[in-house]
């Protein structure tokens, strides 16, 4: 029988039948709970006509009920597709569309969201509640079946007889920013997520012990880790509310409170925390470790929360969604010096695989201080883009540097150097236009596509800003047909209807045109200047 995610709880729900699987605001699962309602939720889907194969949404705010989605899509065979709960329903039903999603698994509160789909075009056609909703609303095409969560409790809590998937199966697709102005589907196998996973057991030791918060919403890599690692330890999963992370001193009451062990942030969640936290007036001495990925750690913040929580391991992960994390970097004393200004390095390979640079002319880096584009090898790298061939030949790409038989790796349009050491590697930049912020990859050219799609806008440039806090701030630049009374306010309202909020432009400026180079190019340096 192929090992597949959904047997990490089985597993441990037999050693652990009685221990908290997962706890959010006060409230918990055991692991033979836990089990029990997503083998409901399984046969509900497969009642539902969920085949081996079939992409199903969820659409729920952080909550008990999107772990039981996740292992109940799972054991139904399906392949789970996170939607951002926050972002526009026009950026969500594009989703639906792209990878044909039939079934949503979604809450009563998102149903006047939901409903938005359908006048943006979807192919939905059933929706399982995971509250006690009375009906759908009337903005519902009739069409649409629906199935309540009474009735999913009223059936079996036993597992399907029938679960053809193997390994080499999808297990879920992640959503990331496209830089044609359309989101793209990361595909992540089975197999693809238990090379990280295996690794972070070995590296971080998690044990049934741990206690291990779940700060990244679902459309987030860094939730797998959280999921996915606790459960096959046996460990506990604290999930932490949106709200709490506006907060950091709520937040930092939360780690103490829940006595966390293990925590994965990105770092300017966790500058925030130094910042506005009150760090040293918490108990915070059951920490053991402290994880941080998706952008760069000002090394000021990182040495302030190393000294309020010293007792801690800190390690920079590193990796696209494209890969999960493909590097580690254990921060060590001497990183700490006060003289410091640079970040950590990002590493050297996780087990299992393998990264290295390529230089302009196509040769792999041997040499401290040359820099190169990183690319990633092995059983990590991703089954490349839902239904997009063409972006795949892009990035996922035959490895030249193998002579002996064909392989595909994966570019990360990541610039890096080789450290003198000539074991880890220090990240210099980006070959494109993605950035980081608060640790969401964006694509500026997706911000700008949307800005290009208000009729009142003529030109728009997008630029980011370095911030110690959160990575980058962006700010448009937008030159208007003409001015008609269309403001600043109105720019800001029009950006948060198409775009999640991590995306929105914190600034607009108003301009009468955008500078260009000789080329005609837009002048990006000089608009970083105004």
């Amino acid at each position: 029988m192929a090992y597949l995610l959904q047997h990490l709880l089985t597993e441990s729900a037999a050693r652990y039948p009685d221990k908290q699987a997962v706890r959010f605001e006060g409230q918990g699962l055991t692991y033979q709970e836990l089990d029990h309602l997503s083998n409901q939720l399984a046969q509900a889907l497969h009642t539902a006509g969920v085949q081996r194969g079939d992409r199903v949404a969820i659409f729920v705010n952080k909550s008990l009920a999107s772990l039981i989605a996740i292992f109940g899509i799972l054991k139904a065979g399906g392949i789970y597709v996170p939607l951002d709960p926050n972002a526009p329903a026009k950026r969500l039903a594009y989703i639906t569309r792209n990878c044909h999603i039939r079934v949503v698994i979604t809450s009563t509160h998102k149903l006047s969201t939901l409903a938005e789909f359908f006048t943006n075009g979807t192919p939905l056609d059933h929706i399982v509640l995971t509250d006690e909703g009375a009906e759908l609303p009337d903005a519902f095409p009739a069409s649409v079946h629906w199935t309540a969560w009474k009735q999913v409790l009223a059936g079996e809590n036993t597992p399907l007889e029938q679960n053809p998937a193997i390994e080499t199966d999808l297990a879920y697709i992640l959503y990331t920013s496209g830089s044609t102005g359309d989101p793209k589907g990361v595909m992540i196998a089975h197999r693809t997520i238990f090379t990280f996973i295996n690794w972070c057991l070995d590296t971080c030791h998690i044990t049934h012990e741990d206690r291990v918060t779940s700060h990244a919403p679902l459309h987030f890599d860094l939730s797998t880790f959280d999921i996915f690692v606790t459960i096959k330890a046996g460990g506990t999963i604290v999930l932490i509310p949106e709200k709490t992370s506006v907060f950091p001193i709520n937040l930092v009451k939360l780690l103490q409170n829940e006595q966390i062990t293990v925590t994965y942030m990105v770092p300017s969640i966790l500058s925030l925390m130094v910042n506005y936290g009150k760090l040293k007036q918490h108990d915070l001495s059951k920490i053991r470790l402290v994880l941080f990925a998706g952008e760069v750690f000002p090394i000021k913040y990182l040495r302030q929360l190393v000294e309020a929580i010293p007792q801690a391991a800190y390690y920079n992960l590193y990796g696209p969604t494209e890969t999960n994390v493909c590097t580690y970097y254990k921060v060590q004393a001497e990183d700490l010096a006060s003289e410091r200004t640079e970040p950590v390095p990002i590493g050297k390979a996780c087990e299992n695989m393998e990264v290295f640079a390529v230089s302009d002319d196509g040769k792999r880096v041997t040499e401290p201080g040359v820099e190169g584009e990183l690319w990633a090898r092995g059983s990590c790298v991703a089954q490349g883009y839902w239904g997009d061939p063409e972006k795949t030949s892009k990035v996922f790409v035959r490895n030249h540097l193998q002579s002996h038989f064909d392989e595909i790796a994966y570019r990360t349009g990541d610039l890096v150097v080789l450290a003198e050491d000539r074991q880890n590697w220090i990240f210099v930049g980006r070959r494109d236009h993605m950035i980081k912020s608060r640790g969401y990859r964006i694509e500026l050219g997706e911000v700008e596509a949307a800005l290009y799609g208000n009729s009142h806008i003529k030109e728009a440039a997008v630029i980011d800003i370095p911030d110690d806090l959160i990575g980058n701030r962006l700010k448009a630049f937008v030159v208007l047909h003409e001015a008609n009374g269309f403001s600043v306010g109105d720019l800001k309202t029009y950006c948060s209807q198409k775009l999640p909020n991590y995306m929105v432009p914190e600034s607009f400026e108003i301009l009468d045109e955008l500078p260009k180079t000789s080329t005609g190019k837009v002048n990006r340096p000089l608009l970083a200047s105004l």
